[in-house]
């Protein structure tokens, strides 16, 4: 069972009645989380000026990227000051064509990600209108352009064509993190429509007579906004070309894909026509297949031979490459020819299950919003009999399907045990109709310990037990991961920033650990994280995806609300079979609703069921109690933290206030002295010489424009602090709140007998 849907019940009563009282209240501490730039790329070996936006990005400071061959520096204005949110984006010529992690450090740390993308072809932006036929923008074949649909409106494009000549369309939007669901049309020079894609397909257009074209591109249900952007690609193929799509983020599920050292050495080909059990393709285990579920309702059959006994392990990818395919594998013995063919189920393939039960309503009510389950194959085939075998792999939705880019990848082995780590932050849901999945950026405030659930899908047969370890963090930051028990899918990873860690960021390196056939190996987590943060709605579904890297960032500015750790060090030494009083300590930062926090608790496998317990949220000091006889628990050291939630009277950037009121103060200062030296050349002016007199009029006059504009800068000032006192006041925002994680060295009772 999910931990989410244990605690959410636990937390329920509490929520709901500080609900009532409080009408509802957020969902977890405000993040930084950028979510556009504007364009979305460039091509290499270019310089681009990007705009960004988001939310609590307010303060953003160095824009980010995850490959070094992309860097960025403040765009400056013309006395030479930084222009808001706009950076100057230099992509090298040698950084790969590809998708990239942008991101910004704030006051809170670093934000969530952006797809930023890299491209091959010249690359323009669209920054006018082109919602008629009349303003429509001309392109040129072989270039990309980054724009933004407009909400109940069409964006026409033009581009200029030969007779014969291919032209691909292909449209990148959920692929590059937008909401948009493109419906692509390429049409005459009047409008009128040739060829249209609804689901996200490229247009493969062969141009019928030189002329004009019109490329349309609006939302599937006419949606539009900055956060519907899409980049269009229109350019010319060869005839036989098989053509890529533009690069894509990759989704949760291709986590597992690729086997570790899987190669193109000893890839072959599958070769139609092979759907006929007449036509199958024969091949020699093992061996390593590239196909594609094309045409519609392709079946593709392979036979070979196999002994009784032997054990092989089949593994298929195409779903995990990003593509709308549901791969399904049978096996079966073939005994006899022609007519007197007898065939014999060996087994059928088909998902690989999600590690862990998804939340049945996409969000965290009772699991994770996060499937890390795909419709690809990795199953076993035991060979019952000696003789000839016959595979047929098929796309169970390809019959509605007929695209040669629906490839796949079949690995037929023998067992070559191994794991795959996917993590993600841990996510809550209150029950009273508000549901969240939010992105959250490891953005740690001081003496906060963040959370992460990590789910392992076994490869071959391996049922070991697996470490999970992370490094290269930042000054101030540890790690402690509970182990993926032998067997088991699931770990945790807690992330910890000391009280008074400075500000900082790094990239971490997150893997886990194990030993298979005697030989320790390490495998990398990747972590996981939402598109689009969705923190109340019924209508948005969340869409989540992997992360190119692990960045972990400290803020520096604000601390947690409250902190929960041993009273005395973070090492507890027992002895097995008695009972363990653990003094916690309360470090309180801000005033709560409700009067205690009810915890339950993590622990490295091997503990046992610690009872939930409640811990007072006005007190400074509570005691976590460990009955060792009752738990079972053996000798060994376990890492241990409890967790809860609690509703926190926040009180955001309290800090801005007060320089909001030293400016407000300098500002009023300022005015005053702009006034009186206003009034003094006033009167100065009255009583001065008619040959004085123009002089001491221009100087009073330009006194008084001084002090009009002292007087603005006051009333601007003004409207900063109150902004800034009313963003500061206290909010209710419920989140979850772990302890600092605690060392339990548990000893055999006889060694403390011994003198």
């Amino acid at each position: 069972m999910s931990w989410v849907f244990a605690t959410a019940t636990a937390w329920t009563a509490a929520v709901l009645l500080f609900s009532t009282a409080a009408n509802a209240q957020s969902v977890c501490l405000p993040a930084p989380r950028l979510l556009t730039t504007t364009p979305m790329g460039g091509q290499a070996g270019t310089t681009v000026e990007v705009t960004i936006a988001g939310d609590h990005i307010e303060d953003a400071e160095e824009l980010r990227f995850s490959h070094p061959g992309i860097t960025a520096a403040y765009k400056l204005d013309d006395k030479g000051l930084p222009v808001p949110n706009t950076y100057v984006v230099t992509i090298a010529a040698d950084c790969p064509v590809g998708v990239h992690e942008a991101r910004v450090m704030t006051r809170l740390g670093v934000s969530s990600s952006r797809a930023f993308n890299v491209g091959a072809l010249p690359e323009v932006t669209r920054t006018t209108s082109n919602t008629s036929l009349e303003t429509a923008m001309p392109l040129q074949v072989d270039s990309i352009c980054n724009a933004s649909v407009t909400r109940q409106a069409i964006d026409y494009f033009t581009f200029e064509a030969a007779q014969g000549q291919r032209i691909i369309v292909d449209c990148a939007a959920k692929g590059i993190d937008s909401k948009l669901k493109p419906v692509v049309v390429i049409a005459d020079a009047e409008g009128g429509d040739l060829l249209v894609e609804r689901r996200g397909g490229l247009l493969d257009f062969t141009v019928p007579i030189s002329g004009t074209y019109v490329v349309k591109v609006h939302d599937l249900t006419f949606n539009g906004g900055n956060e519907y952007f899409y980049r269009l690609a229109v350019r010319q193929a060869a005839a036989d070309e098989l053509v890529e799509r533009q690069p894509s983020v990759r989704m949760v599920s291709a986590f597992s894909w690729p086997p570790t050292g899987l190669t193109d050495d000893n890839l072959i080909a599958e070769l139609e026509p092979n759907n006929e059990h007449s036509e199958a393709q024969q091949i020699t285990l093992p061996c390593d297949i590239s196909g594609s579920f094309y045409p519609a309702a392709d079946v593709d059959t392979f036979e070979f031979t196999a002994r009784k006994g032997e054990v092989w392990w089949v593994e298929v990818a195409s779903e995990r490459f990003g593509l709308p395919t549901d791969p399904s594998i049978i096996v079966q013995h073939v005994s006899g020819e022609g007519e007197n063919e007898t065939l014999t189920d060996v087994v059928e393939l088909s998902d690989i299950p999600s590690p862990v039960k998804v939340s049945s309503n996409g969000y965290s009510y009772d699991g994770p919003p996060y499937n890390a389950g795909s419709s690809d194959i990795l199953g076993k085939v035991e060979i019952q009999a000696d003789g000839v075998h016959r595979l047929q792999l098929r796309d169970l939705f390809g019959g509605t399907r007929s695209d040669p880019n629906n490839i796949y990848r079949m690995v037929i082995r023998k067992a070559e045990p191994d794991f795959a780590l996917v993590g993600w932050a841990l996510h809550m849901n209150l029950r009273n109709g508000d549901r969240n999945a939010l992105s959250k950026p490891m953005a740690l405030r001081g003496g906060n310990t963040m959370a992460f659930e990590v789910v392992v899908v076994r490869r071959d047969g391996f049922d070991g037990e697996i470490e999970l370890v992370m490094e290269n963090l930042p000054e101030g930051v540890t790690a402690a991961g509970l182990k993926i028990p032998a067997g088991k899918s699931d770990g945790k990873m807690l992330v910890t920033a000391a009280p008074d860690a400075p500000r900082g960021l790094t990239s971490a390196n997150f893997y886990g650990r194990a030993t298979i056939n005697g030989e320790v190996v390490t495998r990398p987590c990747r972590l996981a994280s939402m598109q689009w943060p969705v923190p109340n709605a019924w209508s948005e579904i969340p869409s989540p995806r992997l992360l190119a890297d692990v960045p972990v960032s400290v803020c520096g500015s604000e601390q947690a609300p409250i902190t929960i750790a041993a009273a005395n060090g973070n090492v507890i030494e027992a002895t097995a079979g008695e009972t363990v009083k653990i003094p916690l300590v309360h470090t309180r930062r801000s005033e709560f609703s409700g009067p205690s926090i009810n915890l339950n608790t993590w622990a490295t496998p091997g503990l046992g069921n610690v009872p939930a317990f409640d811990a007072s949220l006005k007190a400074d000091n509570s005691e976590a109690v460990l009955d060792l006889a009752a738990l079972k628990t053996p000798p060994g050291e376990y890492t241990v933290a409890f967790y809860g939630s609690a509703v926190a009277k926040y009180q955001e950037n309290l800090a801005a206030v007060a320089i909001a009121e030293t400016a407000l103060k300098q500002a009023q200062e300022e005015a005053a002295a702009a006034a009186a030296e206003a009034q003094r050349l006033t009167e100065a002016a009255q009583a001065a010489a008619e040959e004085e007199k123009a002089n001491a009029e221009a100087a009073a006059q330009a006194a008084a424009e001084k002090q009009k504009a002292a007087d603005a800068a006051v009333a601007a000032a003004e409207k900063r602090l109150q902004a800034a006192t009313n963003r500061a006041k206290p909010k209710d925002i419920v989140d979850i709140v772990v302890s600092t994680p605690i060392t339990l060295r548990v000893k055999p009772a006889e060694e403390a007998t011994q003198p």
